[in-house]
């Protein structure tokens, strides 16, 4: 979904063609698998992070389109609405110094980001949900500039039947709105952590990461408001699966196969399964027609791209044109602060290592149903949240985190070959986060508990101590 395409517009004959043209890659897909024409080398990490662009009074400013010309990064991207943009990393080979890399390009990138806001007479900040969003910002005027969204909003209304979408989320308190497109998409912003694979053990880590999303989702929690209502501890998650809420094939548009999706289970010997599946059970969104050989797999790579499962297997190309597989770990929100955001990268890369490499596949020990119960309860409740583990006993989540899971993601990163200290320094910060059960959740809660809810002077505080650099386990109130 990062490519810009030509046309917005499509035919019956369109979506013909695109239907054979996916179902021919998928095949060609399979021969790459069986052939081991994929690449196999030992795991790389990277990322995206998606902002927001602020003006003076701490609103969304939809200036996205000139704010990046300005910016002139081959790391920066728009986002649906204006008002957002993304920033990639370099891959790193996950090994030695890969996360304090990954950390000093970040610092680099985050910096010009600020400069040019500033340029503009703007701000940028790193956040879930913005505090100060209104219902009212997110419209089809502040959609990016670009045909693919534009597209992509049709679509889904067109598959809707024209329903409109109806947001109803119960928290500490209940928002109910409705949206005639997909805006309030936008309200959602998140760190989505890379992990490229060898597809002979990519099954075992897309587990690994389906086991890790609820874990993940309460140590990194930083949605809370939406609206000015106080609702769940990582709200993106409700927000994001109401926003695009469209299913499977004919009868099937508004049942239980979603779009935005924990997904239907564990694949049981290859990624190969989740690429069938969206092939057999979702109707194609954005039939565009690339005119180039199958061995780019453009299609199936545009279809995936509008299928977002919350650990999402991804077809890439190196500058060599050899092709990989990775997973995309969506859970995790934007911020607090640059170092949480890399902190949270090595919990889930040492988790999943760990996991990956168990004797005994821990998927084999905690069924699909509790791992999906784990990552809701996990989105509602954060770090006060209970969950059923591999032993099949229930646990604390601040409890499960310090006794089992630090350990187990300290011996993933060893297995990896990080550096001990690249280690040791960005696991502290986790642990440090759940010893005083704080993350950019709780923090907000905190500020509006003692000052009211003031979402504008939460912002700027908000932004104060993300801008120190400070963790949030560090930040005061």
């Amino acid at each position: 979904m990062g490519e810009e395409i030509d046309v917005g517009q499509f035919s019956e004959e369109d979506y013909l063609r695109f239907q054979r043209k996916l179902q021919e890659e998928n095949r060609l897909l399979h021969q790459w698998f069986s052939q081991d024409k994929m690449d196999d080398r030992k795991p790389v990490a990277g990322f995206e992070l998606e902002a927001w662009l602020l003006d003076e009074n701490y609103r969304p400013a939809p200036l996205n389109e000139a704010y990046l010309q300005k910016l002139a990064s081959p790391l920066a991207s728009p986002e649906l609405a204006s008002f957002n943009f993304e920033v990639n990393s370099t891959p790193q080979d996950l090994r030695a110094h890969a996360l304090s890399t990954l950390y000093s390009e970040l610092v680099q990138t985050w910096k010009a980001c600020q400069q040019t806001a500033q340029g503009m007479g703007c701000q940028s900040v790193m956040v879930g949900i913005l505090p100060t969003l209104q219902n009212e910002d997110l419209n089809l005027a502040n959609m990016s500039k670009m045909t693919r969204y534009r597209a992509l909003n049709r679509e889904v209304i067109r598959q809707r039947r024209g329903k409109p979408l109806v947001f109803d989320i119960n928290g500490i308190e209940h928002l109910h709105v409705t949206h005639r497109d997909v805006m309030l998409e936008a309200a959602a912003t998140s760190f989505q952590i890379h992990i490229q694979v060898a597809p002979k053990k990519a099954a075992r880590f897309y587990n690994a990461s389906i086991i890790a999303s609820g874990p993940m989702v309460a140590v990194s929690a930083n949605s809370p408001f939406l609206f000015e209502k106080n609702l769940w501890d990582e709200t993106r998650i409700p927000v994001f699966e109401q926003a695009v809420a469209v299913g499977g094939y004919g009868g099937a548009a508004f049942g239980p196969i979603k779009r935005v999706t924990f997904g239907s289970g564990y694949v049981r010997n290859s990624l190969l399964e989740c690429f069938d599946e969206n092939v057999d059970h979702y109707p194609i969104l954005l039939p565009v027609d690339y005119q180039d050989d199958d061995e780019r797999l453009h299609h199936l790579r545009l279809h995936n791209g509008t299928i977002w499962r919350w650990n999402r297997p991804l077809i890439g190309f190196d500058e060599h044109g050899q092709a990989h597989l990775r997973i995309e770990h969506r859970v995790v929100p934007a911020g607090p602060s640059l170092v949480d955001t890399i902190a949270n990268a090595a919990f889930y890369y040492g988790i999943v290592a760990a996991l990956a490499e168990e004797e005994v596949a821990p998927e084999s020990k905690l069924l699909f149903d509790k791992a999906r119960d784990n990552f809701y309860n996990a989105a509602r409740h954060g770090l006060r949240a209970n969950m059923q583990w591999l032993d099949g006993k229930q646990y604390n989540m601040r409890e499960l985190c310090l006794d089992k899971l630090l350990p187990m993601a300290k011996q993933g990163l060893d297995l990896l070959g990080i550096a001990s200290d690249d280690s040791n320094d960005y696991l502290s910060i986790i642990e440090h986060r759940l010893l005083q059960a704080t993350n950019g959740a709780t923090w907000q809660r905190h500020f509006i508990d003692k000052y009211g809810k003031d979402m504008t002077l939460m912002l700027k505080a908000y932004m104060e101590r993300q801008n120190s650099g400070e963790p949030v386990h560090e930040w005061t109130i």
